[in-house]
């Protein structure tokens, strides 16, 4: 016997009232996005990192999606079905969806973008994240053959999921990228090319026009998009620029409507001069550093790697250089996790002076002192906002320890890749941001195979806590062990968290329609421009 979703049927039900337009609207509705680093690519299955995700959003659709507060609502699926043991979801695609060039979007769609998602040849760092389908994990590893996934077209417009357990959090995972459709025709005739303006072919309600790297990333509106009568914005373009003090001047220059972030030297200026613009709100994520545990100095290190973290002192980060909001982090999963307990390192209680004295014990007791002191790298992205705290965090270590710190900034795609390889790497910036609401979406960048642990990190136990939690439907049950898990993670110092994330977006006054959300996701079709 099948549960309907009754969620999915009121949200359907209220996407068919009659959608008026708001008055006053300009008559441009062009919008200009910052966006940080310049993307790597535009291929859903192999894009990483918030900037390419943003685009995504606006090209391609998956089965679910979200309002513009953060909850979960039909996408591309009109409605679903639950099976009562939570194993197996029955979704029924929308007869008006359409690809960008036409074509219906069957259930066939999603089949075969899901399996080559977790197809080895892709090459998608984040297939992990689609281990809860039956036998994606096998398909990763080589072991089982790619049509064995647990995906099937019932019909054109009948698409069943298979699950190896019962997963609570795979709704709001169905509208990440890497569960996305692509269309078959394009990918077969262009091959990797088939994300280049001019060949992508998608299911969002805008369509790729234009890709100048480094310079801009320019989306229309797709009329062929089933809900295209309530889009607003005609065109919305991308601008990657990762200073963000450039950000701020091209924004009070007029040339951008929404920063992706503000600079942090400047908060207070902004707080005081733009303070209706300003817009600050806490989110799901993580600021961290990594250690690569693949190498010397911090393979097989834990004092040192705990003496470090211990060195750092959080509260002078966030009051002191950050100082938008940010909370200091002791623990790797963020607050305002779904049915979760964050968790703490051992040592968040104690106070200032006595972490400092048992840093310094932990760092003679790794083999290093004044007289024989680590010299150690710290690597970042450029940003301006990473470089102060790089800057911070090697004074820490130098008064607190006599650690000798080089600071090594990189282009984002040559630091991704560094970060990947781990033969470069010693300490290097991260940031995490969960892609769905639930504490799964951290602990499993952990795990040995995970395409993104670029720390090395390699538990054999914490594996068995995270497999047994994917397995777990008792919510309790299940939560007690993801909570171990952390507990375990935080005393391997496998990664030092620095400060859980809050927003920090300025947005023109005549941009309509924003609404903060706790996963900062912001669809540029729930937006409009009034006249000003």
């Amino acid at each position: 016997m099948l549960k309907r979703l009754s969620l999915s049927l009121c949200l359907l039900a209220v996407s068919q009232v009659t959608f008026a337009k708001p008055d006053n609207l300009a008559t441009e509705q062009i919008l200009r996005r910052g966006n940080g680093s310049e993307v790597q690519t535009l291929d859903p299955h192999k894009a990483e990192g918030v900037p390419a995700s943003n685009i995504l959003r606006d090209l391609y659709e998956g089965l679910t999606i979200e309002s513009p507060d953060g909850t979960v609502i039909p996408g591309t699926a009109e409605s679903w079905e639950i099976s009562n043991d939570g194993k197996v979801y029955t979704f029924h695609i929308r007869k008006n969806a359409k690809w960008s060039n036409g074509d219906p979007v069957t259930a066939g769609d999603f089949v075969y973008g899901l399996r080559r998602s977790v197809n080895p040849a892709t090459g998608s760092q984040y297939s992990q994240i689609l281990a809860p389908i039956l036998n994606a994990e096998a398909i990763i590893a080589g072991t089982k053959p790619v049509s064995s996934l647990g995906v099937a077209a019932l019909d054109d417009k009948t698409l069943k999921i298979t699950l190896k357990a019962a997963t609570p959090y795979l709704l709001g995972l169905l509208n990440h990228s890497t569960t996305y459709p692509v269309h078959k025709g394009s990918v077969e005739k262009n091959g990797d090319k088939f994300s280049r303006p001019g060949k992508l072919v998608g299911n969002g309600a805008y369509v790729l026009k234009e890709w100048v790297v480094q310079s801009q990333v320019v989306l229309e509106r797709n009329p062929m998009y089933w809900d295209n009568d309530k889009t607003i914005i005609e065109k919305v373009i991308y601008l990657p620029i990762e200073e963000t003090s450039a950000e701020l001047k091209r924004y009070r220059a007029g040339e951008l409507d929404i920063t992706g972030s503000i600079p942090t030297s400047q908060y207070d200026w902004i707080k005081k001069n733009l303070p209706g613009e300003l817009h600050v709100a806490p989110t799901l994520g993580t600021y961290y550093y990594g250690f690569n545990l693949t190498r010397p100095p911090f393979k097989n290190n834990l004092k040192l790697r705990q003496a470090l973290s211990m060195a750092v002192d959080r509260e002078i980060l966030t009051e002191k250089i950050t100082k938008a909001g940010e909370v200091p982090a002791y623990g790797w999963v963020p607050p305002g996790v779904n049915n979760y307990t964050s968790q703490q390192l051992d040592y968040a209680t104690l106070s200032r002076a006595d972490r400092i004295k048992k840093a310094k014990q932990l760092y003679r007791e790794a083999g290093y002192n004044k007289g024989n002191p680590l010299t150690v790298e710290i690597r970042y992205n450029t940003s301006e906002g990473h470089k102060k705290v790089a800057i911070a965090i090697s004074a820490m270590w130098k008064i607190n320890l006599g650690i000798k710190t080089r600071l090594m900034n990189e282009e984002w795609k040559v630091f991704l890749e560094n970060r990947k390889q781990k033969k470069l790497t010693q300490v290097f910036r991260g940031g995490w941001i969960g892609d769905y609401n639930d504490a799964f979406t951290f602990a499993e960048l952990m795990q040995s195979n995970h395409g993104i642990n670029d720390s090395g990190y390699n538990n054999p136990k914490y594996d068995k806590l995270l497999e047994q939690a994917a397995g777990e439907s008792d919510m309790e049950k299940r939560r007690g062990i993801l909570e171990a898990a952390e507990r375990m993670l935080l005393k391997d110092h496998a990664i030092m968290p620095l400060y859980f994330y809050v927003t920090k977006h300025l947005i023109k006054p005549y941009v309509k329609g924003y609404e903060p959300n706790i996963l900062d996701h912001t669809y540029t079709k729930n937006l409009w421009i009034v006249k000003h």
